[in-house]
């Protein structure tokens, strides 16, 4: 079950000031259709980046940059591109 974390941690909002919005890794899975687990995985591969964490909660904070690069990834795994080739994107900073 996801819960919405905004509504119990209001402090994150507060913490990202600056961004124009705070997302969740389940505001991630909701947005893209990926897996939590999906998106863990590719942190762990470095192709994506968590922008901060909530200070009491430590929950990581990303913001649109990620949730254009998972649509990048969704676009280029639905090509077939390994992720290896991904990952050298990435690398050259051209995702």
């Amino acid at each position: 079950m996801l819960h919405n974390h905004r509504a119990t941690h209001p402090f994150i909002i507060k913490w990202a000031q600056g961004m124009k919005e705070v997302l969740l890794i389940g505001d991630l899975a909701s947005r893209t259709g990926l897996s939590i687990h999906t998106i863990n995985y590719y942190l762990k591969l470095g192709l994506v980046e968590a922008t901060g964490r909530a200070e009491r909660s430590g929950f990581r904070i990303f913001g649109e940059s990620t949730l254009l690069d998972l649509q990048r990834i969704i676009e280029l795994r639905n090509k077939n591109t390994p992720i290896k080739e991904i990952q050298m994107r990435k690398l050259n900073g051209i995702l």
